[in-house]
């Protein structure tokens, strides 16, 4: 094969000295994503990309099998509240889900907001939503183009219209309503021209409403020491304690407690400390007059105290749910008398029940390996749900009747798939240091360990998220060619708890990077795949993990999917929302942390005349979280410098984000330029 025409890109003589290192930065003007000249190669390297992918002859035929398959529908778990069940759903090929309100368990559903009624091209997305705690009335964020930038709604359920409300920049709003709805807590960003230009991705806060009110008459509740801090908000169903978390890395977590009944009380209410700058997480609720505190407190696994709010000093802490060597308590809910408790096990899920004082009642039955995926309780309820799903098994939402322990059924996705067809099994790799790595292979039954398994790999290992057994319509694709999925639990994620997530960030963040490397060695050492016909994919951290792995072995892989990727690791923190990060990767600017982020970022390790894979760059316009310069000064240094042959294509797509809210229609297409350029490169015949 020979290598596309690609459009000419022009150098810079741009150099930067950092603690003593010149660095050379030959295509910093791509940078600039509303530059004239940047916009015009955009549009040559996409021209570029659709014509090489259009040539392929399973195109076509990729395309009509996804969008039957992206036809299967979506659920999320029911919020109840007093007797209505508020719930996402997206049937067929609906661009984007719709929000139904189910009057009773058994009841009808009605669709109260519908973003595809909204907007026919598809672009408005329902961000979040927050019902009040007597379901009379419901908040909710509606973004464009991708952008997660929410305009806050409020809707009266009871009388079927919308009420005056519009607040902008509550974008990934939390929100906490009065007991009697008649206002609530929620965080927001600041106006533009209140701070420094660039900063409006940061100084989030917590402000209070009352209903009915002007926006800019809003209290100002709490606002962080450092801007980029990020607050969450809660309050107690009886409406005395507010709870306010502050996220100021993504490992400490701050928290506060609020008496509203106090004297003196205002919108605005004297905060208490509960944990303050302590490096660990804490998180919970305030039910019946107690705190139920989660934490990784001397307990990389997570264990749950009960605290009067009263009192709130450590000394006063008492242990109701012990940490777990084997199981990381991923999160927990109080239900009616009852502790509802989901884990992590060899990162597939566990739920069990216990009582208010952490006595274990019960495990509940799951269908089989796979993910738990939202719990839906009423403090004072009898009532749980929760969603369930694997590799090859749809979303389920089943419902638990405390009550009686009868467990059922609630809705499913209903779709054509045969479980049975497929195996799912977990395998243990040896990494460069000798940790032990999970890894979950999903293939056919009977596939045959002959070295010549067209295999997908794929991983994250990064902010203590776990990538655990999930759903994707996608994958099916690629199963019923015959293909091997290959998922590896990577250090950087949150599968084994706090010290896995911190043994692959900051400076240890080559963990993840070898841990990854390790999983697609052990593919073609057991025989069940060979560089050949390896493609590997990954996307935001995970485009980062892409990126490393492909300038440190590009002889390990065939194929390289780089989506919304981070890569150029010495500027990444001057764009968008990138200082939050810094607590995970470091700052550049530092001279400790140059060293390792210098050692391994993958825009300056792209060397010339190296025969690298096939690469496929997916970015989008309106991402407001990973600027998509690094995808485009990427892919100017590969086509610089492969000598393979093989194509480094860009996509960069118009009216889309980070991916949140993208409509279904342009899911499709990106979905069949994905898979038409994996099938093509590893041979996958269709």
């Amino acid at each position: 094969m020979t290598d596309p025409a690609y459009p000419p890109t022009r150098t810079v003589d741009v150099t930067d000295v950092l603690h003593g290192e010149t660095i050379a930065d030959p295509y910093r003007w791509l940078e600039n994503g509303s530059d004239a000249e940047t916009r015009a190669w955009t549009e040559q390297q996409n021209a570029l990309t659709e014509a090489w992918l259009a040539r392929r002859p399973a195109r076509a035929i990729i395309r009509r099998r996804l969008d039957e398959l992206l036809s299967i529908g979506a659920i999320s778990v029911p919020a109840p509240a007093r007797g209505r069940y508020f719930y996402l759903r997206r049937d067929g090929r609906q661009n984007q889900p719709i929000l139904y309100v189910r009057e009773g368990v058994d009841g009808e559903d009605h669709a109260i907001v519908d973003p595809n009624a909204l907007d026919p091209a598809g672009t408005t997305a329902l961000d979040w939503y927050y019902p009040s705690d007597d379901g009379r009335l419901l908040a909710y964020g509606l973004s464009q183009d991708g952008s997660e930038q929410s305009v806050l709604h409020v809707y009266d359920v009871e009388a079927g219209t919308s009420l005056p409300e519009r607040i902008p920049r509550t974008r990934a709003a939390d929100l906490a309503w009065l007991p009697d709805a008649s206002g609530f807590y929620f965080t927001r960003y600041p106006e533009p021209g209140t701070v420094p230009a660039g900063e409006e991705h940061y100084h989030r806060a917590v402000f209070f409403h009352p209903l009915g009110g002007d926006p800019a008459d809003d209290s100002l509740v709490y606002q962080p020491r450092e801007k980029e801090h990020w607050p969450g908000v809660g309050l107690s169903p009886d409406g005395r304690w507010l709870v306010i978390s502050v996220a100021r890395t993504f490992d400490q977590t701050d928290l506060y407690l609020g008496d509203r009944n106090a004297a003196g009380w205002s919108p605005a209410p004297r905060l208490v400390p509960v944990a303050e700058d302590l490096p660990f997480s804490f998180d919970g609720e305030v039910v019946r007059g107690r705190l139920y505190l989660r934490t990784n407190l001397d307990a990389p696994t997570y264990r749950m105290y009960e605290v009067n709010p009263e009192r709130p000093e450590r000394g006063h802490w008492r242990e109701l749910v012990p940490p777990r060597p084997d199981a990381v308590l991923e999160g927990a809910r109080v239900v009616g008398d009852r502790l509802a408790l989901s884990y992590l096990e060899r990162a597939t899920s566990r739920l069990r029940l216990a009582d208010l004082d952490g006595g274990l009642r019960h495990e509940i039955q799951l269908p089989t390996l796979g993910s738990v995926f939202g719990l839906g309780a009423e403090p004072d309820g009898h009532e749980l749900f929760f969603g369930f799903s694997s590799y090859t098994v749809p979303p389920s939402v089943y419902r638990l009747d405390l009550v009686t322990d009868r467990q059922a059924l609630w809705r499913r996705v209903e779709a054509d798939v045969e479980p049975d067809r497929y195996e799912v099994r977990q395998v243990s790799v040896r990494s460069a240091d000798g940790t032990d790595v999970t890894m979950f292979l999903v293939s056919q039954r009977g596939l045959k360990r002959d070295g010549n398994a067209p295999t997908y790999l794929t991983g994250y290992g990064g902010f203590n998220i776990s990538m655990t057994p999930a759903f994707s319509r996608s994958l099916l694709l690629w199963l019923e060619h015959g293909g091997l999925v290959a998922i590896p639990n990577i250090r950087g994620g949150g599968e084994y708890g706090e010290s896995w997530h911190q043994g692959g960030m900051l400076a240890r963040k080559q963990n993840s990077f070898d841990d990854f490397i390790a999983a697609a060695e052990w593919l073609v050492r057991e025989r069940y795949t060979r560089p050949a016909r390896l493609a590997v994919a990954g996307g935001s951290n995970g485009g980062l993990l892409m990126g490393a792995v492909l300038t440190q072995r590009p002889d390990l892989f065939r194929a390289v999917v780089i989506q919304v990727p981070l890569l150029d690791m010495l500027r990444y923190h001057r764009f968008l929302i990138a200082r939050l990060w810094i607590p995970e990767y470091g700052s550049p600017d530092d001279a400790e942390a140059f060293r390792w982020l210098r050692a391994y970022s993958p825009y300056h390790h792209v060397r010339p005349r190296t025969d690298y894979p096939a690469v496929l760059l997916a970015t989008a316009e309106s991402d407001t979280r990973v600027d998509p310069m690094h995808a485009r000064k990427m892919t100017a240094r590969l086509q610089a410098s492969t000598a393979s042959g093989h194509p480094v294509l860009l996509r960069l797509e118009a009216r889309a984000g980070h991916g949140a809210g993208k409509p279904l229609a342009k899911v499709l297409d990106e979905l069949t330029d994905t898979w038409t350029f994996v099938f093509s490169e590893v041979g996958v015949e269709v």
